[in-house]
């Protein structure tokens, strides 16, 4: 008995020390924060009276967050920054039309280099830096800006590889500085409405969500030296999974309350469909020795996430941005009461929506919705949606960057903390794993090191 014992022992434990050998280094499972970090969920720094912001890339969403930054009181931009000499000489252009005010007047110019922001930080030192670069610069840029001194805001994703989460949050909990994605799609008004009814419990306990960035954009292909499409066809060719899953999910998440307090991210499976569409796209509008007809394109045309939570609710996320469909981030959220659904805006609640409805089996639609909105439109929206109007995304850019400068200027947690858009950008290398792996379900790692629970839900902002 005590030989066979000792087996079952020796078995166990060797066992155990073989899972925690092959287990993901990601995982970063028995991490300790280091000493002298400190949490950044809930993080309020102290205020900035006045913002004095710089921009790296400035090509497109870059030079759109400029020009309304450059137009708030209270704000200065001290510094543009890209590769290219006639952007940054444009953008220079767009903030005297939008300001003629004295505190725009020194806007320091840098071009030329793919390193030339490195002395733009060190030159200038600004409180801000919003990063709007090709996807790998996303990660180190927003590190060495918190290194000098700065609060980062990076365009979605925040970082390509989980380790470079990691990076990023050790330098944020190490420097105290803000490092925020910059996920304009929760600044929508029908994501607001969703985000407020959720909390007044109109659809119950949450049970599933469904997200999407479906969104064909096979045009960018002709961007073929400079712009998105230059170097973002690369990645559809090279990579195979969600490269681009934070525009629905991360409203979802913030419906649902993950990684703060109430829940979060467990494990997902992933899989795509066969690699077809930007091959036949290509071969049909470019010649035959063309360099796009000389890739291999290894990324599925469509991929499907599941995502379950630790208290296991699922989120089906999907992305395609090759197929020959209509624009669609789903944006679904099903509760035990009722269910909230996009494109196009719906809404079915059990027991019917008075006046409206008479029961869950009919959709509130179209015109009907005003009602809705009249009663449930989020504070954030019905203040700001006037003072954002004209900015890009039907103002949900607007109201986004106008949210930014006004919890940085009363010293205010943001609404979108680093754990956050490390969460929700952690899907595109884990579904990469997934689909390698005949969908094989992957872990997140918790970038909280178990702080979320402590870490109370965003408020409905008025």
């Amino acid at each position: 008995m005590k030989n066979i014992n000792r087996r079952n022992f020796i078995k166990k434990t060797s066992l155990s020390a073989a899972a925690v050998s092959i287990a993901p280094s990601y995982l970063r499972a028995n991490s300790e924060r280091p000493y002298q970090s400190k949490y950044m969920g809930g993080y309020a720094a102290p205020k900035l009276e006045n913002v004095r912001a710089a921009f790296i890339g400035v090509g497109a969403r870059g030079g759109d967050h400029l020009k309304f930054l450059a137009a708030l009181l209270n704000t200065e931009v001290v510094a543009i920054c890209d590769i290219y000499e006639d952007l940054v000489k444009q953008k220079v252009g767009w903030v005297k039309e939008v300001s003629t005010l004295d505190r725009h007047k020194n806007i320091k110019q840098y071009s030329g280099n793919e390193d030339i922001w490195k002395q733009m930080l060190s030159e200038v030192k600004p409180d801000v830096v919003f990063i709007a670069t090709n996807w790998k610069n996303h990660a180190p840029m927003a590190i060495e800006s918190m290194n000098q001194g700065a609060h980062a805001f990076v365009e979605v994703p925040i970082a390509l590889r989980i380790e470079e989460m990691w990076d990023i949050i050790d330098t944020s909990e190490r420097t105290q500085k803000h490092c925020m994605m910059l996920e304009n799609v929760n600044y929508s008004r029908d994501e607001l409405m969703f985000l407020n009814m959720c909390r007044q419990g109109v659809i119950g306990e949450i049970l599933h969500g469904e997200a999407a960035y479906i969104h064909e954009l096979r045009w960018q292909m002709e961007e073929q030296e400079r712009g998105t499409g230059s170097w973002r066809t690369h990645h559809y060719a090279n990579r195979n999974g969600n490269l681009y899953p934070t525009h629905g999910l991360g409203p979802v998440a913030q419906y649902m309350n993950l990684a703060r307090s109430v829940d979060n991210f467990k494990s997902l499976v992933s899989f795509s469909t066969p690699s077809l569409g930007r091959a036949a796209y290509a071969k049909k509008n470019y010649p035959t020795d063309h360099k796009w007809n000389q890739l291999d394109f290894n990324g599925g045309d469509l991929n499907t996430s599941i995502v379950k939570t630790n208290l296991g609710r699922t989120i089906m996320v999907q992305w395609d941005e090759t197929s020959p469909r209509p624009y669609s981030r789903l944006n679904l959220i099903q509760g035990t009461k009722g269910t909230l659904a996009g494109y196009p805006t719906r809404v079915a609640l059990e027991g019917g929506v008075e006046g409206i409805t008479k029961d869950h089996h009919s959709w509130v639609q179209g015109e009907q919705l005003q009602a809705l909105y009249e009663k449930y439109d989020h504070p954030l929206y019905t203040r700001l949606n006037e003072a954002a109007k004209g900015s890009g995304h039907g103002g949900m850019d607007g109201i986004m960057v106008y949210r930014i400068v006004e919890c940085l200027q009363k010293g205010l947690p943001l609404d979108q903390n680093v754990y956050e858009g490390c969460f929700w950008s952690a899907v595109a290398p884990l579904s990469e794993r997934s689909v390698e792996n005949d969908g094989a379900p992957q872990k997140f790692p918790d970038f909280t090191r178990g702080n979320w629970k402590n870490t109370a839900p965003l408020a409905i902002i008025s």
